[in-house]
């Protein structure tokens, strides 16, 4: 067995839905190093375009710790946090060159996609630019935040480029 009791790593903390800033914030303060990946976005909101800092992995942070029973207590003790990710004997550590390569990522001004957002076949809606109210279905991605979609008429299609954050993803009911 290793030695991993009393070495410091670095494991995923599941959080409540929304609550990662108040979680990390809460980490800070009882002086635990914690990491919570931010990328800036376009808000989705309709009324307005502005620029806003979200986690790059919703419902998630990185905390590092040694285990120790008193430290992971004060780590799921934390308000909005929910448990450390791992199997049900003890939590499972992330390598140390995986924190190092999204700190990196994060640090630049270059988007960064996680990849789960649209998937093929995914119904979707135009809701912004010169084709907003077509629905259609999410056909690729082409790249730069451009995507392809599908829109059924007269039992033919036809493709349409996008931009991907002029997209919703609509329900599976309503196609």
């Amino acid at each position: 067995m290793t030695d991993n009791k009393n070495k410091r790593m670095w494991y995923v903390l599941h959080t409540k839905s929304r609550h990662e800033q108040v979680v990390n914030d809460g980490l800070v303060r009882k002086s635990l190093e914690a990491f919570l990946p931010r990328i800036t976005v376009r808000s989705k909101r309709r009324d307005r375009k502005v620029m806003i800092r979200v986690p790059l992995f919703p419902g998630y942070l990185f905390v590092k710790t040694d285990l120790h029973p008193t430290a992971h207590l004060e780590i799921v003790k934390t308000i909005g946090a929910v448990r450390l990710i791992g199997s049900k004997q003890q939590p499972v550590p992330v390598p140390e060159e995986t924190i190092e390569s999204l700190k990196i990522m994060v640090a630049t001004d270059s988007p960064v996609s996680t990849g789960d957002r649209l998937k093929k076949g995914d119904p979707v809606m135009v809701v912004h630019g010169p084709f907003a109210g077509i629905t259609g279905t999410f056909v690729r991605q082409r790249g730069q935040g451009r995507v392809i979609v599908n829109v059924a008429a007269l039992g033919q299609e036809a493709s349409v480029e996008v931009d991907e954050l002029d997209l919703e993803i609509l329900p599976k009911i309503l196609t």
